[in-house]
C-alpha cells in the first residue's frame, strides 16, 4: 500500500491519516477547524426516564454534515469512523456530535427527528472499509486535475473546484461552478468511462468555492470560510453603508469577488450606537450662517459640520450639542456658533479638541521624516561651557 498523506484527510477535519491496523483515536483529536463540533452538554447527565437519543452527526469532506439514525448497541462516540447509508452503497464519516445535543443542532438546521427520511449508521467502520476510505480519498486530487482537462477539451464554461469520493468508491461528486447553464451530459459520459464510477455533478457558488480552496485574505490571514466560518449570511452594500465604508468594489470584494463576510461582524454595533443619534439634523442654524452635516463618528458619538462658507473646515459637536442647536432652531433660536460659548473658552471641551485639521505638528506623522539619508544625524551645536581649558581673563 502506498504512504498517506496526512494532507489529504485535513479537509475531513482530521489532524493525521487513518491507519487501518491501529486504533484510531488520533483522528479525531485535532486542532480547532471548522468540522470540530463542541458537546457543551457531555457533562451532564440526562435523566434516567428519558432515553438515548438514537441520532448522531456524521461529518464528511469539507462542510458537508448530516444526520443520521443508529442502534442504541453501537454506543458511538464523538470520533468514531462509522459506515452510513448512501444512494447507491454506503459512505465513511467520522462521528461528530452523539447525546441530547444532537437534537439541539438539528432543531437550529430545522432537521425533524421524526422523519423517515433519515439514513441509517451501518456499523462502525471495519479495517476493509478504512483501507477503501484511504484509497478513494487519495484519488481526489488527480481526478479533479483530470476532470478539469476532460472539462476543457469539450468547451465547457465551468470550473471544477473539487472532488469527493464516496467511502466504497461506487459514487464521487464533482463540485463546480459555472456562471451560466453548463450542459455536462457529454462530460459525465466521459467521466464515468475514465473513472468507472457514478457521476454526480453539484453546482456551489462563489463563496463555497473559496471556502473548499482556501487562501490568504487582505487582512493577512487565512480565509474565515476556510477555517471557522460554516454558515454564509447575506452581505449587502447596506452594511457597508453603515459603517461608512468606501464603496470601492476593489476594498470590500474578497478571493470570491464578492462582499466579504467580514463586514457583517461589526455590523449589529454600528446600528445599536446609530440609534443614539438625532434625526433630521442634515442642517442646522446658527447666527454666523447655515452648517451642513459633514460626516459621523458612530463609535465615539461626534457629527461633523461646517459652514457654507467654509465647507473644509468641520467641526466635530456631540450629539446632546447638536440635539441642543437643533431644539433652539425649532424654536426658532439661533445660537451664536456651533461651538457653546463656554466649551470655547476650555480647552478640554470635547467639541474644542474635536476640530479636525488642528493636528500638532508632531514628527512622528511627519511624512518627510524618513527623507534625511540612514546614518546621518543632526548636528547640535556645542555651547560654551567652562571647562578644564577655560582661560579666564
Amino acid at each position: 500500500m502506498d504512504t498517506i498523506d496526512d494532507q489529504d484527510f485535513l479537509t475531513r477535519g482530521c489532524r493525521c491519516a487513518p491507519q487501518p491496523h491501529t486504533r484510531q483515536t488520533r483522528v479525531a483529536s485535532h486542532a480547532c477547524n471548522k468540522l470540530d463540533a463542541i458537546d457543551w452538554l457531555k457533562d451532564i447527565k440526562s435523566p434516567d426516564i428519558y432515553p438515548a437519543f438514537d441520532l448522531v452527526e456524521v461529518r464528511f469532506k469539507n462542510g458537508r454534515k448530516d444526520f443520521f439514525r443508529c442502534t442504541p448497541d453501537m454506543d458511538l462516540e464523538a470520533g468514531d469512523i462509522v459506515a452510513v447509508e448512501a444512494s447507491p452503497g454506503h459512505d465513511i464519516g467520522i462521528v461528530s456530535l452523539t447525546g441530547q445535543v444532537v437534537k439541539l443542532q438539528m432543531k437550529s438546521k430545522k432537521v425533524n427527528p421524526e422523519s423517515n427520511d433519515l439514513r441509517r449508521v451501518y456499523r462502525k467502520a471495519k479495517i476493509s472499509d478504512v483501507e477503501k476510505w484511504v484509497a478513494a480519498v487519495k484519488q481526489e486530487d488527480e481526478t479533479m486535475y483530470r476532470s478539469r482537462e476532460m472539462a476543457s477539451r469539450l468547451k465547457l464554461d465551468m470550473k471544477i473546484s473539487d472532488v469527493e469520493y464516496q467511502g466504497d468508491r461506487t459514487k464521487a461528486i464533482f463540485y463546480y461552478t459555472a456562471d451560466e447553464r453548463v450542459d455536462f451530459r457529454e462530460l459525465i459520459r466521459v467521466l464515468a468511462d475514465a473513472f468507472s464510477v457514478r457521476i454526480e455533478m453539484r453546482q456551489i457558488g462563489m463563496r463555497q468555492e473559496a471556502s473548499r480552496l482556501g487562501g490568504i485574505g487582505s487582512c493577512g490571514r487565512e480565509l474565515c470560510c476556510a477555517t471557522w466560518l460554516t454558515s454564509f449570511r447575506s452581505v449587502s452594500t447596506n452594511a457597508a453603508r453603515t459603517q461608512q465604508l468606501s464603496l470601492n468594489p476593489q476594498k470590500l470584494a474578497g478571493q470570491c469577488s464578492k462582499l466579504k463576510c467580514c463586514i457583517n461582524y461589526e455590523n449589529d454595533c454600528y446600528l445599536d450606537y446609530q440609534k443614539a443619534l438625532p434625526d433630521n439634523v442634515n442642517e442646522l442654524y446658527t447666527k454666523k450662517g447655515r452648517a451642513f452635516l459633514q460626516k459621523i463618528d458612530v463609535l465615539r458619538g461626534f457629527m461633523g459640520y461646517s459652514y457654507a462658507d467654509s465647507p473644509g473646515s468641520i467641526v466635530m459637536l456631540t450629539t446632546e450639542r447638536v440635539k441642543e442647536i437643533k431644539e433652539a432652531n425649532i424654536r426658532n433660536v439661533r445660537p451664536n456658533d456651533l461651538i457653546d460659548e463656554q466649551q470655547a473658552g476650555d480647552p478640554n471641551s470635547a467639541s474644542r479638541e474635536k476640530r479636525p485639521f488642528e493636528m500638532e505638528n508632531n514628527l512622528e506623522d511627519s511624512l518627510t521624516r524618513f527623507d534625511q539619508p540612514a546614518g546621518k544625524s543632526r548636528k547640535k551645536k556645542k555651547k560654551n561651557r567652562p571647562g578644564k581649558n577655560f582661560n579666564k581673563s
